[in-house]
């Protein structure tokens, strides 16, 4: 991909060729090929190899020294979870977390396993007049009233 690019950026600066002409040749737009050139002027050649598109930077992202302070509370108390907080809060500890942005941290350092998700049972569905495991559950009750009738 770094060649392609590279290739682009020669046929605007070497050969003289205008970048609308390069862009449309590549696929790119304008832009881009700005962009590329841009990036080449700065960097040089490790300028045009592909970059990640991860965040510079979280704003507002836990600070390290409150989730080092709660992963060092689960340590010493196994048995507390999330709730960690409310020790956090009686220790002063400044900004102070969310439950679930403790549980987040709890799960990043392993220190415990996501549960899993209960789900809805799927026949109970009030909308849902007709189907086989409404009509059986529904049978079914009526059958038991009468026999206890």
């Amino acid at each position: 991909m770094a060649e392609q690019r590279y290739l682009a950026v020669l046929a605007v600066i070497a050969d003289g060729h205008p970048v609308s002409s390069v862009a449309q040749q590549w696929g790119v737009s304008r832009q881009t090929l700005h962009a590329w050139l841009g990036r080449y002027e700065d960097a040089g050649l490790e300028g045009l190899t592909d970059r990640s598109h991860r965040p510079v930077s979280c704003p507002h992202r836990m600070p390290a020294v409150v989730e080092a302070a709660a992963l060092e509370l689960r340590r010493v108390h196994r048995a507390w979870g999330p709730r960690i907080v409310v020790e956090l809060a009686r220790r002063s500890v400044a900004p102070l977390p969310s439950e679930s942005g403790v549980y987040r941290a709890l799960t990043r350092a392993g220190l415990i396993e996501p549960g899993a998700r209960r789900r809805r049972r799927e026949f109970w569905k009030r909308w849902e007049r007709g189907t086989s495991a409404a009509a059986d559950s529904t049978a079914s009750l009526c059958t038991s009233s009468k026999t206890l009738a």
